[in-house]
């Protein structure tokens, strides 16, 4: 289909504002954070890949790897770390195999289940557990292994519990976790081989988002299908993403599933409209011309919004302020969204971008076109290839990595390896809100879990509640991220029936779960109360 589209210009209020501010956490966790995942006991995974040597931290008491790809007998550093955020502290662990550009999800249960990489942690299926003592640690499992090497592929949890994987370089498949040993659970995907540019791919790391009809979204270069996974058949074809730009690696923008919102549905049949929101990438060329020639073309300047429950969807083009590759995009609990890291010039890939974005944007999209846009203070670091970030659950953005280099690089580069940590605060964390600022004392269920349409209530005190200002609860499943992608991203805007005065600061809101698993697959979720749009710390809930 071939159409002129309508783009909404950013208007003149767009100008850099002093929004938020930064916070370095820690100047190196000794490792460069590649992948990122929240868990359910407030800690953070992070790890990088094994094939390049040694990192800068040691494995705990005398611990080696002998099954490392390059450095040879042994390798007694670490690859991966736990990050605690309460305490802002971090330590070791032990990953067997290459952990390269590799995918990941939260199961049902909150543990990670973690798939594929390079050479031999290719078909590797890894699971980490959390706990609460300094136990855990990576599990690789030997009783299941996957079909197709997964390097560079996607995952997304599923309603039955099940994980998809999806795609990979040289992978025109897609295959499940847990593996069933009855039958080849590893399916073809024509769309994969037709995305895949010859030259430079385009359609690795595709977008997966599942819908609340229960297919899957699926996007890859500059287009995207709808697909019944359980028949492998295409449901629909939606139109090609027009303006030219690609948005798949190494031409690697970012995808995110707008939040659904449940307020006045409480039929269980009943879907809400899902809206697909893609930005940033860079046209066709520009892996080669950076790569091969040093030439950094302007990445891409446009945002695309799809309304793929419309009976005839059509992309709505926007511009963003800033040209964008390689950035990071975040669902809030405020139901906005921020737009981080990249850069303004040339593709993902070692050494082929140039010019950092330094200022994250904050995208509101229930605003008016010409004022959702909102560029915010700026970060002193380069987040460029194989950085990430996360929301974490007090509200803040997590942000670690960047390495555009085959092996840790500090120094005679233009943009060294980077290893540390820090969190942006967005605005809604300035004390200056903190008389508007709700807090959870307890979220009471009938059971032991949110139950689906079942109504449960959430208490919680603030010293300033405005009944005219309105108060809303989201519920956000914490996102995989890496290579500008956050895997199984997803928010759920609760239909919250009445609120109640307890007492002169305490407040009851009775809130209906979610409608069905499609809507919210079961797992643990971030829940957040959010007041006159500012939100509340998260407690984790189960979603059952």
């Amino acid at each position: 289909m071939s159409f002129s589209p309508e783009i909404a210009h950013a208007g003149s209020y767009l100008s850099t504002i002093t929004g938020g501010n930064w916070v370095v956490l820690q100047e190196s966790i000794g490792i460069s954070a590649m992948h990122m995942q929240v868990l359910r006991n407030n800690k953070v995974i992070m790890f990088d890949r094994t094939d390049f040597g040694r990192s800068n931290l040691s494995l705990p008491d005398g611990e080696c790897r002998y099954k490392d790809e390059v450095v040879k007998p042994k390798d007694c550093t670490a690859h991966a770390v736990l990050y605690d955020i309460a305490s802002n502290t971090f330590r070791p662990l032990m990953v067997q195999t290459d952990t390269w550009c590799s995918s990941g999800s939260l199961d049902s249960s909150g543990n990670l289940i973690q798939t594929g990489g390079y050479k031999a942690g290719e078909a590797v299926i890894r699971s980490f557990t959390p706990c609460d003592d300094d136990s855990c640690d990576w599990v690789e499992l030997t009783n299941q292994v996957l079909w197709n090497r997964r390097w560079y592929a996607s995952n997304q949890l599923l309603p039955d519990g099940r994980i998809i994987i999806v795609g990979g370089r040289r992978a025109f498949t897609y295959e499940f976790y847990p593996k069933n040993p009855q039958e080849r659970d590893n399916f073809t995907l024509p769309f994969l081989i037709h995305t895949r540019d010859r030259q430079e791919e385009i359609n690795l790391y595709p977008f997966l988002h599942l819908l609340p009809d229960g297919n899957l979204f699926i996007f890859a270069n500059n287009r995207s299908i709808s697909l019944d996974y359980k028949r492998n058949k295409v449901i629909k074809e939606y139109p090609v993403m027009p303006v030219g730009d690609r948005r798949n690696y190494p031409c690697t923008g970012s995808s995110v599933l707008l939040p659904l919102r449940l307020t006045g549905i409480t039929n269980v049949t009943d879907q809400p409209e899902a809206e697909v929101m893609i930005c940033g990438g860079a046209q066709k060329g520009a892996y080669i011309k950076s790569n091969y020639l040093h030439i950094y073309e302007q990445a891409s300047t446009t945002c695309g919004r799809l309304k793929v429950t419309d009976p005839k969807p059509e992309w709505v083009m926007e511009l963003m302020p800033i040209p964008r590759i390689m950035n990071d995009m975040l669902l809030l609990p405020t139901g906005d969204l921020i737009i981080i890291n990249g850069a303004t010039n040339g593709s993902a890939g070692w050494n082929d971008a140039m010019n950092p974005v330094y200022n994250p944007v904050l995208y509101q999209p229930d605003e008016d076109p010409t004022r959702r846009f909102v560029v915010l203070s700026s970060s002193k670091i380069p987040r460029l290839y194989h950085s990430t970030a996360a929301l974490l659950p007090d509200g803040r953005i997590l942000v670690g990595g960047s390495n555009p280099h085959q092996g840790y690089n500090m120094t005679g580069k233009p943009y060294p390896t980077e290893l540390s940590l820090e969190a942006f605060y967005l605005h809604y964390l300035d004390p200056q809100y903190s008389y508007l600022r709700p807090s959870i004392l307890t979220v009471e269920l009938s059971g032991r879990a949110v139950s689906y349409g079942e109504i449960f209530s959430v208490t919680f005190v603030c010293s300033s509640y405005r009944l005219d200002l309105g108060v809303s609860v989201t519920v956000i499943a914490p996102s995989f991220t890496t290579h500008s992608f956050g895997m199984n991203q997803r928010m759920v805007v609760l239909n919250v029936l009445s609120v109640v005065q307890l007492s002169m600061f305490a407040y009851k809101a009775n809130v209906i779960g979610p409608i069905n698993v499609n809507v919210a697959p079961p797992g643990y979720y971030m829940l957040f109360v959010v007041h006159a749009g500012i939100p509340s710390n998260a407690v984790w809930v189960n979603v059952c």
